[in-house]
């Protein structure tokens, strides 16, 4: 393989690389926020008291 090609193949390894990182970080993005409508008197995390006394 040429050094062109090489760095080219690197260039989209590297960038599909990126690609996927940004993809998982939105759905556990997404899945935090469903899960905050699902239990909206939590804190950010999930744990800890409701903030309505509830179970």
């Amino acid at each position: 393989m040429t050094d062109r090609k090489r760095e080219k193949a690197d260039n989209e390894t590297e960038r599909a690389r990126r690609l996927a990182e940004a993809l998982r970080a939105n759905l556990r993005r997404r899945k935090d926020q469903a899960r905050e409508r699902r239990e909206p008197g939590r804190g950010e995390d999930g744990d800890g008291p409701r903030r309505d006394g509830g179970e």
